[in-house]
């Protein structure tokens, strides 16, 4: 009997939203080993944990790490800084131009270097991230010029990059409609009613149900709508 190898493992940022659940699907459809990253940074609340806990067991994760980074102790962001208000009910679907106040000031910059730390431990040469540069709110870190030059980085900060052990960050949403990105994720069977996207959710009893009114879940909506598909989870 020839001898199997192991799947090579990749490291998925895991969120516990629509996003990042897709790119950890699409990790998993490419024949990696899932190891889910997911961290605390002092969000408004524990949802997103919750919902990451329940996609990397949806999705037959190998490993779930979670990391507590208290961002809210820098601030600067209303979805760390609960002084500030997150941003509701703009008209339509329309984003404002800008970077809104969501934005929390280099966050997937600290999330990657977390990410390639662990990628290193593991062996691994992969990372994965569900950034997304259409239909999104603005971020600076969720374009294509931050990927590549954190890539350069990761080829300079690390032991692995300096012996020639390249990593590759994919980003397989990065260029895809919200649309788009709900339909590839139902074809690799995620199940959308496990994850979580709101900035600011209500508590009803036991449950917290999404606020239907911030910028993440009206992209969520408009996906939702534009793909002919029914958001599987509540809004208020």
């Amino acid at each position: 009997m020839p001898r199997q190898t192991a799947k090579p493992w990749i490291v998925v940022l895991l969120s516990g939203g629509l996003d990042s659940a897709t790119a950890a699907a699409w990790a998993r459809a490419q024949g990696f080993r899932l190891a889910a990253l997911s961290i605390r940074y002092g969000q408004r609340h524990a949802a997103e944990m919750q919902a990451a806990r329940r996609v990397a067991r949806s999705l037959g994760a190998a490993r779930h790490v979670e990391i507590a980074v208290d961002l809210a102790r820098i601030g600067g962001s209303s979805l760390t800084d609960r002084r500030l208000r997150v941003p509701k009910a703009r008209a339509g679907f329309r984003i404002a131009p800008g970077i809104p106040s969501t934005y929390v000031p280099a966050r997937n910059t600290v999330f990657l270097a977390l990410a390639l730390s662990l990628a290193e431990t593991l062996g691994a040469r992969d990372l994965a991230i569900g950034v997304n540069a259409l239909d999104y709110s603005g971020y600076p870190d969720c374009r294509p010029a931050f990927i590549r030059a954190f890539s350069r980085l990761a080829g300079v900060a690390t032991k692995a990059g300096i012996e020639g052990r390249s990593f590759r960050i994919h980003t397989p949403l990065i260029g895809l409609t919200k649309a788009q990105i709900v339909r590839l994720g139902l074809r690799l069977g995620v199940d959308y009613g496990l994850t979580h996207s709101c900035y600011d959710p209500v508590r009803r009893g036991r449950r917290m149900l999404a606020c239907g009114r911030c910028d993440s879940c009206r992209l969520r909506l408009k996906g939702f709508a534009e793909a002919g598909q029914k958001d599987p989870i509540a809004y208020v």
